[in-house]
């Protein structure tokens, strides 16, 4: 626990990423695989699920050390975060007991993880003599393993890039062993690093190839001719895998699916053993795609009903093979992966389709004028493939780039705003945003990004000097401030005051040159609501 302990304050200390490659792979060189595996577990974002609330992790506190509640409270409203509070709170400047170091798996396997069978007097007994013990970095750490907040801040790239290293692998190699399902054991850790791991895990997925945003005008790609073109899909991401007569499904999260897409998993089982194909899920009926709003009614169930399966039909619409016949086809060039593509697809099952080519041939030009097609085929642009690229890992620019049709927006006003969490937690910077009906503003969206530093700053000062009312964390304030919100969707929604739900609304710019009055009214917002 020591040793990671400072590993994060060395990751979180600088903003180099060579530093922080460089303080990874040390750590890995030194520590035993038993701990690097739950290092790796950590670092890469999983997390076990919570123990303690924090809520309950700040009334311990309060119990542990005699400190009065208003003390507590009035701490964790400035710091934002209940582990890192309770930390600042019990780091008195003592003397702690000298203990021998409890190497990070023994904390998690025989210490925080059995906790979760105790009563809370005996967590209560528990936790706070570790307390008693622990310096306040550890502290930090412990508390945000039993909350499960604990993030650090690397990407999983730079974790790739500390491991290859260490092992003396290629990074690809190292990113695909990560993907899928694995426990933080020494023996995982060690065929993580091993020259030869074996055979792999059937369920392994390969990591995903991710587009980057096309911010330079087309033209500036060469010929069109030497792209393979696609609508860029508004479904969700995913690698449907059979292997050996068994069948996978993994988002682009790596969150297996298998169980949400009963009909896509059970045509799956009728491919080729050994295909594993990149593509959407999408909603889809007999008269194609359907908005991304029915797709969702799958999302976050426990159990899929009859009437869910029927009402939310859906199709897995593939781009792409990375494996056919056991074989890793991940370097095969582009333009020959797909002609791969479509002998397999040419007797698929029927929830399988084809993502179909765009004929490039008469330039950007058209190229542009058909994107601008985009909204009324349920899609959210073009994506532009170079013929002669491999699959990638992650995002490497250059040779797939996602050419979205510019968001919807609206102008709304400011009508409630919060205080952030963590180092914003002294800002307000989570915004709600009202549009005219009648004479009142009615809840439209939620925007937390968009605003450059300076402008949060500002706006901080502006709410402060104009609220109106106060409910626990949120302020009303003077409804004067009106913001343009961009969006990439929207539907109706039984679950909103405003009878609509926007989907990844984000603050375009600050209105500055129109009054509150001018905003839009909630008939305007209705009226983008697609007919399909």
């Amino acid at each position: 626990m020591r040793r990671f302990a400072a590993l994060f304050d060395q990751l979180d200390s600088t903003t180099r990423t060579n530093a922080k490659v460089a303080a990874m792979a040390a750590y890995f060189r030194e520590v035993p695989p038993a701990d690097a595996a739950w290092a790796v577990y950590f670092l890469t974002g999983r997390r076990p699920k919570r123990l303690i609330s924090g809520r309950l992790l700040r009334h311990w506190a309060e119990r542990a050390a005699a400190l009065p509640e208003w003390l507590v409270t009035d701490a964790h409203a400035a710091v934002g975060d209940s582990a890192e509070t309770v930390a600042l709170l019990l780091d008195d400047g003592r003397q702690r007991p000298e203990v021998e170091a409890v190497p990070l798996h023994v904390w998690m396997e025989q210490r925080i993880l059995p906790l979760r069978g105790a009563s809370l007097e005996e967590q209560y007994a528990t936790v706070t003599g570790w307390w008693g013990e622990l310096e306040r970095g550890e502290l930090f750490i412990l508390n945000k393993l039993l909350t499960g907040g604990l993030r650090v801040g690397v990407s999983q790239l730079l974790v790739v890039r500390a491991l290859a290293e260490v092992a003396g692998l290629a990074r690809a190699v190292i990113s695909h062993r990560l993907m899928g399902r694995w426990e933080p054991a020494p023996a995982w850790y060690s065929s993580l690093l091993a020259p030869e791991s074996g055979a792999a895990d059937r369920s392994r997925p390969y990591p995903f190839y991710l587009a980057s945003p096309l911010e330079q005008p087309a033209e500036s790609l060469g010929d069109s001719a030497g792209w393979l073109i696609e609508w860029k899909w508004d479904g969700i991401r995913a690698q449907v895998i059979q292997r050996a007569g068994e069948v996978f499904i993994w988002s682009r999260g790596e969150e297996l699916v298998t169980d949400r897409f009963p009909e896509i998993a059970e045509a799956a089982a009728r491919l080729p053993g050994g295909t594993v194909l990149d593509g959407e899920i999408l909603a889809w009926d007999d008269a194609g795609v359907l908005p991304f709003a029915i797709l969702q009614t799958r999302i976050g169930r426990d159990k899929l009903s009859a009437k869910v399966l029927r009402e939310a039909p859906v199709r897995f619409l593939a781009y792409d093979l990375l494996e056919a016949e056991g074989e890793d086809r991940r370097d095969v060039p582009g333009a020959e992966r797909r002609p791969a593509l479509e002998r397999l697809l040419a007797d698929a099952p029927g929830r399988f389709g084809l993502s179909p080519l765009i004929d490039g041939a008469g330039g950007w030009d058209d190229l542009a004028r058909l994107r601008l097609e985009s909204r009324e085929r349920q899609v959210e642009g073009l994506m532009l493939k170079r013929r002669d690229a491999p699959y990638g890992v992650g995002r490497q620019r250059g040779a797939w780039w996602k050419w979205k049709i510019d968001p919807l927006t609206i102008d709304a006003v400011l009508i409630y705003a919060q205080a952030g969490s963590g180092r914003r937690a002294n800002l307000f910077t989570d915004y709600t945003f009202g549009v005219w009906q009648g004479d009142l503003l009615v809840p439209v969206a939620k925007a937390y990004s968009g605003l450059s530093d300076p402008e949060i700053q500002r706006l901080d000062r502006w709410i402060r000097r104009h609220t109106t009312e106060r409910f626990g964390p949120v302020r009303a304030v003077t409804p004067e401030l009106v913001f343009e919100l961009a969006f990439e969707g929207i539907n109706p929604s039984s679950r909103h005051k405003s009878g609509v739900a926007l989907r990844f609304p984000r603050i375009a710019r600050w209105r500055d040159d129109k009054p509150a009055a001018e905003a839009d009214r909630l008939d305007q917002v209705k009226a983008l609501i697609p007919t399909r």
